[in-house]
């Protein structure tokens, strides 16, 4: 979805955050069909920590060699392993990652505003966790109980309850997640029941938009009068 206009237009920047297993991933792809350009940030992650990268040499000078692949990369699973048992590692891990990610969206977003991109979506697992939340215009949070999630990633990743219900764990709990959002979408039910829901959010932003700008236009007549 793409608008026309002067040469310092800025997307509308909205965050779209849940818990892990969620379903964020769906809820992101159901906006790309509505015409919504959508950013990974877990794709950003990757890209940041490639081999050769500053976030890459700090994490294997850190946690040392036994945290890669036979291939060289990053094992994703033995991190998270790691930074789900020790919060200080966690920690540590978030600080190589977070401002080269940060630094990525900077990036997608003044392209964004070069393409005429009306509305950029990111998806950002640990929006609040990470403190994203100044940096978005509006901020959707995608709800899913407890249970369905833990559930979601033993399937998804073979691991057992445990392991799921810990890595859950470490996330900010989904009740503080809903009250920092400014939109909810429940994805407990069907993936049909889920699309509904998700058109339904894309209109209220539509015209959530809308109003906004319209005020921010009378406003700017009333000082200019």
């Amino acid at each position: 979805m793409k608008k026309s206009g002067n040469d310092n237009f800025k997307p509308v920047k909205l965050g779209i955050t849940g818990g892990v297993g969620s379903g964020k991933s769906v809820v992101c792809e159901y906006l790309k069909n509505k015409g919504l350009h959508v950013v990974s940030t877990d794709e950003l992650a990757r890209k940041a920590v490639m081999p050769g990268t500053s976030a890459y040499d700090q994490i294997v000078s850190y946690f040392g060699e036994d945290v890669l692949s036979d291939d060289g990369t990053l094992n994703r699973k033995k991190l998270r392993g790691i930074i789900t048992a020790d919060k200080k590692k966690k920690e540590m891990l978030e600080r190589f990652v977070h401002p080269e990610v940060f630094v990525q969206m900077e990036k997608e977003f003044e392209a964004s505003g070069k393409r005429r991109y009306a509305v950029i979506a990111f998806e950002v697992p640990l929006l609040f966790e990470t403190g994203l939340e100044f940096f978005f215009d509006f901020v959707l949070t995608v709800s899913v109980n407890a249970d369905v999630r833990a559930k979601r990633l033993m399937s998804r990743d073979q691991i057992t309850k445990k392991e799921a219900e810990a890595f859950m764990g470490i996330q900010m709990p989904e009740a503080d997640k809903i009250k920092k959002s400014d939109f909810v979408v429940d994805n407990n039910g069907s993936l049909e029941e889920t699309r509904v829901k998700v058109d339904r959010f894309y209109e209220i932003l539509m015209d959530r938009i809308k109003k906004d700008k319209n005020e921010r236009k009378r406003v700017d007549t009333r000082e200019n009068m």
